[in-house]
């Protein structure tokens, strides 16, 4: 699963190749959006090279009242150079979804690939893309928001730069390419100025309205090179509903190829 993760996508050229004298003249200035677009590639390029990786789990979710229900999901996730992410979540509990396989193929360009295996019903259903606003096993995330976010489904907008929980941060709108499919009209995003590492997400649904806010915490590095996000908390301001998600054990370089993610053989996912 990857979010963002993404909620997951360069200030170069006028800060490093052009001399400081000559920056302040209109000439080499960026425009805000293609600030925006620098941002979300940078972010974009310092997570490639990773190969693969496996993970567990835990999703909670939250209802207004403030019960909770929990499951847990084992995630592989393999990188496809050139190309956007493959992905595989296996939920292991509780009972009722024990076996559920869930495979994304993300795409720069064209639309995603989504398959998800129904143990209940001993079939895979494919999710059609004109379905990718739609709740991902009832939790608040929706089917685009676990595909890798490919900085290429999205145009920019840089807004300023502002702290954010002790952090300077860039904050910009993204508005998603598909605009027919996409459950949002735009994101604002807080991205920190240092590691570019995603913070936090405010949501707008198709009315503009603001309906999600999410955050994340607990980064970690991996590689010495891969930030990770321990814990990402996902709020619907409409529903006063809640989902956590929470990673651990993560293990990079596990060998893993395509031939570990095959829509036709999300019945034996293991």
């Amino acid at each position: 699963m990857n979010l963002c993760t993404s909620y997951t996508t360069c200030i170069l050229v006028t800060s490093f190749l052009v001399p400081s004298f000559l920056c302040s003249s209109d000439i080499f200035a960026e425009t805000a959006e293609e600030k925006g677009l620098a941002i979300a590639m940078e972010t974009n390029k310092r997570d490639e090279g990773f190969g693969d990786y496996t993970t567990d789990m835990i999703m909670t979710l939250k209802n207004k009242q403030g019960k909770e229900s929990k499951r847990v999901i084992r995630g592989k996730t393999l990188e496809v150079p050139g190309d956007g992410d493959k992905s595989l979540s296996i939920f292991e509990t509780p009972r009722d979804v024990k076996g559920t396989a869930f495979l994304t193929f993300s795409h720069k360009t064209r639309d995603d690939e989504q398959w998800l295996y129904l143990p209940a019903l001993k079939r895979v259903k494919r999710i059609n893309s004109r379905n990718k606003s739609g709740s991902f096993m009832g939790s608040e995330f929706a089917y685009e928001d676990i595909a890798s976010q490919e900085p290429e489904k999205y145009s920019y907008k840089h807004l300023r730069e502002e702290e954010y929980r002790g952090k300077l941060c860039f904050v910009g709108e993204s508005y998603p390419v598909d605009k027919k499919n996409s459950g949002y009209t735009k994101r604002i995003s807080w991205v920190d100025t240092t590691e570019y590492r995603l913070l936090k997400v405010e949501f707008y649904d198709r009315k503009r309205s603001l309906l999600k806010t999410l955050t994340t915490s607990g980064y970690q590095q991996y590689l010495n090179k891969y930030w990770r996000a321990d814990q990402m908390s996902m709020v619907n301001h409409q529903t006063g509903k809640s989902t956590t998600l929470v990673w651990n054990n993560y293990q990079f370089n596990t060998g893993l190829s395509g031939k570990d993610f095959n829509s036709t053989s999300l019945k034996r996912a293991r």
